[in-house]
């Protein structure tokens, strides 16, 4: 078996708790080695990374699929430090924020389509929710796809959603206007130590074939929590003071728990204040 074959079977063993047969004559095996080891990266060398390869790798993310080719999304590179620090002072949990030698901002740009209508003098009478769920769409495939170009080259990223509870700070900070919103950041750099495999649900559970069936959710989530525990236990419970210590602590009561308080919802708010109309 080639070395790739043997680093596919084994990251997606520790992803899913099954074991894989690889077909050492498919192509591609390097490629699939990459994506199926994926690591998030949270540390970083002090070393910069250059322009002209930052340049690189944005160009190929934004070759990515577009819907209809109407090309919604657009890259931010936070280069200033005032505003770096700004916006790590609003995520002190994530000090690789600040400490990350690059940071960029993926947008969902539904702004330039309308504009391109007005400039060649035609209706548009698509300013409904379908315009912000497709540059959204538009922007989670670039990025993904930004993740992709810069792990081929040795980069490490970590991306961060949570800019979206301070959307309303950041739009202001980045000075995007109507129609323009954050989708995501993204941490950037030399990775200085090698990240762990996440373990993800199992393919019982999110793959289907022909229709939706959920099966025995519970006993699989059960099961991936146990899982998951044996290589990754979270050092700390959240909120215990509200919901006491779990004797056993899995992903499914940290989520629960997570989610047990009210997160962004003020984002409708903020979308809407951005000019688009969700309905």
């Amino acid at each position: 078996m080639s070395e790739a074959a043997r680093r596919i079977e084994y990251a997606l063993s520790e992803r899913f708790g099954e074991r894989f047969a690889v077909d050492d004559k498919l192509p591609g095996l390097d490629e699939l080695a990459r994506v199926s080891a994926r690591r998030v990266c949270r540390r970083y060398q002090k070393r910069a990374v250059a322009p002209e390869l930052l340049r690189l790798l944005c160009a190929c993310a934004l070759s990515a699929p577009s819907k209809s080719d109407l090309q919604q999304v657009d890259i931010l590179i936070v280069r200033d430090n005032v505003k770096r620090d700004a916006i790590a002072d609003l995520l002190p949990a994530m000090p690789w924020a600040r400490e990350a030698p690059v940071f960029l901002v993926f947008l969902a740009n539904g702004r330039r389509v309308p504009q391109v209508a007005a400039l060649r003098g035609k209706p548009f009478p698509n300013d409904h929710l379908d315009l912000f769920f497709n540059a959204t769409v538009d922007a989670a495939i670039v990025l993904a796809t930004f993740l992709r170009a810069a792990e081929a080259v040795g980069l490490g990223c970590c991306p961060i959603s949570v800019i979206r509870d301070h959307a309303a700070v950041i739009g202001e900070l980045l000075a995007l206007p109507e129609k323009v919103v954050p989708v995501a950041g993204l941490c950037v750099g030399w990775p200085a130590e090698e990240g762990a495999i996440s373990p993800r649900l199992s393919l019982s559970t999110t793959l289907h074939e022909d229709r939706f069936a959920e099966g025995d959710l519970a006993g699989e989530i059960e099961a991936y929590d146990r899982r998951r525990a044996a290589t990754r236990p979270y050092r700390s419970q959240r909120d215990v003071a509200r919901f006491d210590r779990a004797k056993f602590y899995g992903w499914s009561e940290d989520k629960a728990r997570q989610y047990a308080v009210p997160m962004r919802a003020d984002f409708g708010a903020f979308v809407r204040g951005k000019g688009f109309h969700l309905d």
